[in-house]
């Protein structure tokens, strides 16, 4: 075994819980997003997105403490009135390596084959032949860690409406590297807890039980026979109070909020973590394994994920590679010794536990 080195990347001022931007500097950042998009008329939710992801991006500064901060790469589909996105990242940071939060707000007509494949998806109100207009909007973001002790944190939300109706999904999920039993449950209480405070089920259970096991398959590697992490939520086509064939009949109350709900969870979900781990002592081959292990990350993205596979034909493709961490190894044939903390991250990302 390597010698281990502490890495300390403590960032002074921070605790764990104190995370959120003030009242004063969240209508700030609305009123330079609502200038800087002057020609696209923005709704509530549209506002949301822009003030989450700017509040995002200061707290990890803050956290990172190493004085990088995030760029901004401000772009527009055709005219700013068919859309336009704004994509922050922050790169060579004491804790983390690589964290992106890109955020879009497109208005468009729908193509043959986008609506063939969303109105097989129960969308009645889509028609198969295209050419309604639509409206899309989403928040997205990961983070990658430095440290093979802290997980890469994964999330978004979003909403697609068309036709007088909106649909909404999201979510929010952890990679470890190496796994540290009560973070994953810690995880997973938090995210139950806004589950069960929107679930139409007043005994609660039934959102998260649906949401958490949709994240576990969605987050699969059937090559591997592993899964990507130790999951979290995911969810999609949401409405208002209506059962969603996804969720298993579990009904949502007030999609939007619950949507929103989530979103307001992702800092004080992960960044307890990133304070409990960044201190944590390792060496060279944890770092060896930390990054053969973001292969796997790679390999999900490129294969298997509906979203990067979509943004690949035709899209902005720094924007949909934005999430690839900076540095991954591909070794052939790793093998994780038996009893080894390795070996046991493998054997739980084959077989997920019930966290929460």
């Amino acid at each position: 075994m390597a010698a281990l080195a502490t890495r300390s990347t403590a960032a002074p001022g921070w605790k764990p819980g104190k995370v959120a931007t003030t009242s004063s500097e969240r209508a700030r950042a609305s009123g330079r997003a609502k200038s800087a998009a002057s020609e696209v008329s923005l709704d509530s939710f549209e506002d949301f997105l822009l003030d989450k992801q700017k509040e995002l991006c200061d707290a990890l500064e803050r956290v990172d403490g190493s004085g990088k901060t995030f760029c901004e790469d401000k772009w527009e589909r055709g005219t700013k009135a068919d859309g336009y996105g704004i994509t922050r990242v922050l790169e060579g940071g004491e804790v983390f390596e690589k964290a992106a939060a890109n955020v879009s707000i497109i208005r468009g007509k729908l193509t043959p084959e986008r609506a063939a494949a969303m109105s097989s998806r129960g969308r009645e109100e889509i028609d198969p032949k295209g050419g309604q207009e639509y409206e899309a909007c989403a928040l997205s973001l990961v983070f990658h860690p430095r440290s093979p002790m802290v997980p890469t944190f994964r999330a978004d939300v979003r909403r697609f409406r068309v036709g007088g109706k909106a649909w909404y999904g999201g979510g929010a999920d952890l990679t470890p590297y190496y796994l540290f039993d009560d973070d994953a449950k810690e995880f997973h209480e938090k995210y139950k807890a806004t589950c069960d405070a929107y679930d139409a089920n007043p005994d609660g259970g039934e959102v998260y039980a649906a949401c958490k096991k949709w994240c576990d398959d969605y987050f699969y590697i059937p090559a591997r026979k592993e899964h990507r992490g130790v999951g979290g939520v995911f969810f999609d086509d949401l409405e208002n109070d209506k059962a969603c064939d996804a969720l298993g009949g579990a009904r949502v109350r007030d999609a939007e909020s619950f949507t929103r709900a989530i979103a307001d969870e992702w800092l004080d979900s992960y960044l307890p973590i990133v304070d409990r781990r960044r201190e944590s002592p390792y060496g060279g081959e944890q770092e060896r394994w930390h990054h053969q292990r973001r292969g796997r990350y790679i390999e999900f993205n490129l294969l298997y994920d509906r979203g990067v596979r979509f943004g690949l034909d035709g899209g902005r493709i720094e924007a949909i590679m934005v999430s690839a961490p900076p540095r991954v190894r591909w070794d052939y044939d790793v093998q994780p010794e038996s009893g080894s903390e390795e070996h046991r991250l493998v054997e739980v990302l084959r077989s997920p536990r019930a966290w929460a």
